[in-house]
């Protein structure tokens, strides 16, 4: 490399002073700040490219999709309040036996605890038939957060 190609020709500014070279360390950012800008405005060119996919669609079809998914989402709404009513149903079902046979409300959570660890940590346990392999299966799937709620 020859000392005429590692020149830089400094422009004046519009004042006739000459321009004050950048330190090399103020080089070098500039340069990643660039490379990070450039990463952006990629990503910004990939979410422009999946709204427009979504935008070429046609709007019936959007909204078919948006139906859908509120259809869903009202049915797992109605699941949920089914599953709550059930459990509180036979929460006292379960209180009111044990009441009757001297069984604290506490041992009565206790065991249902017991039985719930049970199910989590013994493979195969179907506590004598009451849960079906489905069951089972959408339990396995969520172990870890179950474990959590059940210690």
């Amino acid at each position: 490399m020859s000392i005429a190609s590692s020149l830089t020709i400094a422009q004046p500014n519009p004042d006739g002073s000459l321009p004050v070279p950048p330190a090399p360390d103020e080089a070098a950012n500039a340069a990643a700040q660039a490379l990070q800008r450039e990463a952006q405005f990629e990503a910004l060119q990939a979410q422009v490219a999946q709204l427009q996919e979504i935008l070429a669609k046609p709007l019936t079809e959007i909204l078919a999709e948006h139906d859908k998914a509120k259809e869903a989402a009202a049915a797992w709404d109605s699941f949920g309040a089914m599953w709550m009513l059930s459990q509180r149903a036979m929460r006292r079902v379960a209180m009111d036996l044990a009441a009757q046979q001297g069984v604290s409300e506490q041992e009565v959570v206790a065991r249902a605890l017991a039985y719930a660890n049970q199910v989590l940590n013994v493979e195969d346990e179907d506590l004598g038939g009451t849960v079906a392999p489905a069951q089972l299966a959408h339990i396995a799937r969520h172990k870890a957060f179950l474990r959590k709620q059940f210690r």
